[in-house]
């Protein structure tokens, strides 16, 4: 119910009237069943543009510390994240990435629709990084299909570093889901894992307009070398299975 009140009563009509978001692709939503909505990621903001502009919910993984903070403050803030249809992960056990495939399967498995960002990380500079397989993984092992949700312009609305909403257009495209049943068993395979992960990546480079970069984002964060990072950043994702 909380969901639906922000969307449509206290939160959405402010950010449609304020940020005028322009949406493409509604139609590439199924209207029941599970379905992986994978996004780039350039800012705080994207998941709350993607539901408000999906005319199904969308449950997104959220780390634990938004619902456990103690306080008035946290009491508030897991209201707030739960209304919203997030879900709690604990992402700082040595079983993080497992825990998290865990969660979207059990959402998937409820019919739901789960939003992954496969990049990992927000984006650095606003280029598009190298997707992460487990996203392709989960759903390769479910069978579901990957409908790629480009945002444009979510970066110039609330930009890295302390909170700012700023006037500036959205647009959200939902592409057509990519249907990945030619590989029906061949879940743990890494090359087809890979080959899945660069075909949305492709996708969402398409779809956005962003310049690709084939490294993680998260190595521009861990002191990786100019060199290194320099060695693959023209090279799109691999097409080859698509």
């Amino acid at each position: 119910m909380f969901y639906w009140l922000l969307k449509f009563v206290l939160v959405g009509p402010f950010m449609h009237v304020y940020n005028r978001p322009k949406v493409e692709g509604v139609e590439n939503i199924p209207t029941d069943g599970p379905a992986i909505m994978a996004g780039n990621h350039l800012s705080f903001a994207d998941w709350l543009f993607a539901p408000l502009l999906s005319p199904r919910r969308i449950n997104y993984l959220a780390k634990a510390e938004y619902f456990n903070t103690p306080g008035l403050k946290g009491r508030l803030q897991k209201f707030f994240f739960a209304g919203t249809g997030q879900y709690p992960i604990d992402r700082s056990g040595a079983n993080a990435a497992e825990d998290a495939l865990n969660a979207a399967r059990k959402l998937l498995d409820e019919g739901r629709l789960v939003g992954l960002y496969p990049e990992g990380t927000r984006s650095p500079d606003g280029r598009l990084y190298k997707g992460k397989t487990g996203m392709a993984r989960l759903a390769l092992e479910t069978g579901v299909p990957v409908i790629p949700v480009a945002v444009i312009g979510t970066d110039k609305v609330s930009p890295p570093g302390p909170f700012k909403w700023r006037r500036q257009r959205v647009t959200l495209k939902f592409g057509a889901p990519l249907d990945f049943s030619r590989y029906e068993g061949m879940s743990g395979n890494r090359f087809v894992e890979r080959a899945v992960t660069d075909e949305v990546m492709y996708e969402l480079m398409r779809l956005t307009g962003q310049e690709y970069v084939d490294v993680y984002a998260h190595s521009l964060k861990k002191g990786v070398t100019a060199s290194d990072r320099q060695l693959d950043a023209t090279r799109i994702p691999d097409t080859a299975a698509s």
